[in-house]
């Protein structure tokens, strides 16, 4: 299916003011096209995820493709999306359909030349990490326990799809964070991760973070709303002291600044909200 075949737009969501953010294509048809031609232009796109979104009764139904997969959610291009609705049809809160069948929403503003947006995630949740499993994450960057803030014990954790959580004691190891793509997709695969999840503490509410999407045919994705919703929740869980609040600062390492706002409304049981600014990509 050729790109020219339907109009795409492209926007960068997380973005820090106007610099930076993660790129998503935004596809909108009366109906969706199927899946062959929806992972072939995708893949042609380029992007970590394009977004496809079709009118379902007073909402949408939406799916999110990757190079090499369908991911079950994707955060930055439901925040991209939510900001193309917003600019489409005016500001409001847009109900969003997953292939699981879970409903979520997102919240589109256009304030002049301003566009945000913000997302209510899926119900998120976490599981413990077996040590087999954890010891070939950590050989896949070449790290060990010691590496490891132990306030933050690692985890699986959920918000829409599913990503390992490894907290870093060091902003430096974070920075120099190098893996074998190949290696890294296999065992992303093992457990049907979207994400490995790289964090680290600057204080209660800033984290810095980078996020390895070997499994989705990308070596790393700039900006990742829904590691950052579980993140979220499974922060809460371990009575960490964010006060329902934080940022977490991404895609610095690769040159492209993102800025991702995460907000618990209680305690995240039932969504956690994470929004951004959203930039057109001229």
């Amino acid at each position: 299916m050729s790109s020219t075949a339907m109009k795409i737009e492209r926007v960068a969501a997380f973005s820090d003011a106007a610099h930076g953010g993660n790129p998503a294509g935004v596809v909108i048809c009366d109906a969706l096209p199927g899946v062959p031609a929806m992972q072939a232009l995708a893949t042609e796109i380029g992007y970590s995820e394009t977004v496809f979104a079709m009118p379902e009764g007073e909402g949408w139904r939406v799916r999110y493709f990757a190079p090499a997969m369908e991911v079950p959610f994707c955060g930055h291009a439901t925040v991209a999306l939510g900001a193309i609705l917003a600019k489409r049809g005016g500001n409001g809160r847009f109900q969003l359909r997953l292939n699981s069948g879970v409903c979520v929403s997102v919240e589109g503003d256009i304030s002049g030349s301003l566009a945000t947006a913000t997302l209510l995630s899926p119900p998120p949740a976490s599981r413990p990490v077996t040590r087999a499993y954890l010891d070939k994450a950590l050989a896949l960057f070449g790290w060990d326990d010691d590496d490891l803030d132990s306030r933050i014990p690692p985890a699986i954790i959920s918000a829409g799809a599913d990503h390992l959580l490894l907290a870093l004691k060091s902003r430096k190891t974070l920075s120099a964070m190098r893996y074998d793509q190949n290696a890294g997709k296999v065992i992303m695969e093992a457990e049907r991760l979207a994400t490995i999840s790289l964090v680290c503490s600057d204080g209660p509410q800033h984290f810095h973070a980078r996020n390895p999407f070997a499994a989705g045919g990308v070596y790393e994705d700039s900006a990742t709303g829904a590691a950052a919703a579980a993140l979220g929740r499974y922060l809460a869980r371990i009575d960490w002291p964010h006060g329902r609040h934080f940022i977490v600062s991404q895609g610095e390492d690769m040159g492209i600044p993102c800025r991702i706002v995460v907000d618990l409304d209680d305690d995240g049981r039932k969504g956690i909200r994470v929004g951004g600014t959203v930039r057109d990509i001229l």
